[in-house]
C-alpha cells in the first residue's frame, strides 16, 4: 500500500479574485507543482478550484491561492476535501 494520499480538493476563493488574473495565476501555480484540475469564475464573484494530487501538494497550492497574484486581495478559503476522480488531465482555465 502506498504511502502517498491523492485527494481531490474543491476550493472556493472569496474577495478580489476576478479580472485580476487570478485564473491564470492558478492554472500557472498548478502545473508547476504537477496538480491536475481546473478554475473558474463563478457568478458571485467568487473563484472555483477543483485539484487533485497528492495531499502535500495541495496544501501547498492551497498556500499560494490565499496569497493569489499582485492585484487580487484573497479574503477567504472554503474547502471541501472529496475522493479524487482522476478524470483530469493537466490543469485547465475552464469558462
Amino acid at each position: 500500500m502506498s504511502s502517498v494520499q491523492t485527494v481531490r480538493a474543491v476550493i472556493l476563493v472569496s474577495g478580489l479574485v476576478q479580472g485580476v488574473g487570478y485564473r491564470a495565476y492558478a492554472q500557472e501555480e498548478a502545473s508547476r507543482l504537477g496538480l491536475a484540475g481546473g478554475v473558474r469564475n463563478l457568478e458571485d464573484g467568487r473563484v472555483e478550484v477543483a485539484v487533485e494530487g497528492q495531499r502535500s501538494t495541495v496544501e501547498v497550492f492551497m498556500g499560494t491561492l490565499r496569497t493569489g497574484p499582485r492585484l487580487a486581495r484573497v479574503e477567504a478559503l472554503q474547502v471541501a476535501w472529496e475522493s479524487p476522480a482522476g478524470r483530469y488531465v493537466g490543469f485547465q482555465i475552464w469558462y
